[in-house]
């Protein structure tokens, strides 16, 4: 089967179910509602990063979406399924992050783009220029949708929804932060904050807005390469 009709059925796959376009919702609602509190409290001596703070949390919903997306073939002997219309699994793979990441994209440049209005708006003539306001509406777009891509990769990998979510979140809530306080730079390179470079001002680490962005694309790359290697050796 050709690459475009085996895109077109992951993404009614994915516009079809509640829970993923839920998870869509939440990014969005989550990045500009932490976001919009942290601009109207927050100390503002970075004011790109308080215009665009819930991005830190948004990724979470971002990290869900991805991981239902692949998680759900799983379940039922769906992926069988698939597999009998499209026995080819590195097409439908590559069709399947494919629908993962344009959608992404799209809700992850609308979050940015709502986030910085309303963060300017809050903080006024205090707030982020309008080029460092599009390079972080930019970085958010990117940085949501490469985490997304990067949990289903894993998911793909541990083919199972619950240990992705199981392994990511704690890692994304707590275990990055522990890292950052105690490793030095070393934790500049975790996917899940090396993105996130492009959300400030200005940065002290190793890692500049464009170079933290390549640091979780390769981080993504690597997870769905390994995803795609791991449905290619095993059984459905």
């Amino acid at each position: 089967m050709p690459f475009a009709p085996v895109l077109h059925a992951e993404w009614i796959k994915i516009r079809t179910l509640r829970s993923l376009l839920g998870a869509l919702a939440g990014t969005f609602l989550a990045t500009t509602a932490f976001s919009a509190a942290e601009a109207a409290a927050g100390d503002h001596t970075d004011p790109l990063y308080s215009v665009f703070f819930g991005v830190s949390l948004g990724q979470i919903a971002a990290i869900a979406f991805g991981v239902t997306a692949v998680s759900a073939e799983f379940r039922g002997g769906a992926l069988r399924l698939t597999l009998s219309a499209v026995p080819d699994r590195r097409r439908w793979f590559a069709a399947k992050a494919t629908a993962i990441a344009l959608p992404s994209l799209a809700v992850g440049l609308l979050t940015g783009l709502v986030t910085l209005l309303v963060g300017k708006a809050l903080l006024g003539t205090s707030g982020p220029t309008w080029t460092e306001g599009l390079r972080g509406t930019v970085g958010c777009g990117l940085q949501l949708t490469l985490m997304a891509l990067f949990a289903a990769g894993l998911a793909a990998v541990l083919r199972s929804g619950v240990a992705t979510l199981s392994v990511l979140i704690p890692f994304v809530l707590i275990v990055s932060f522990v890292v950052g306080d105690l490793s030095g730079g070393v934790a500049d390179f975790l996917p899940d904050r090396a993105g996130q470079v492009a959300l400030h001002s200005t940065w002290d680490g190793s890692l500049g807005p464009w170079s933290g962005l390549a640091v979780t694309g390769l981080w993504a790359a690597a997870a769905l390469l390994a995803g795609g290697w791991s449905l290619h050796r095993t059984d459905a």
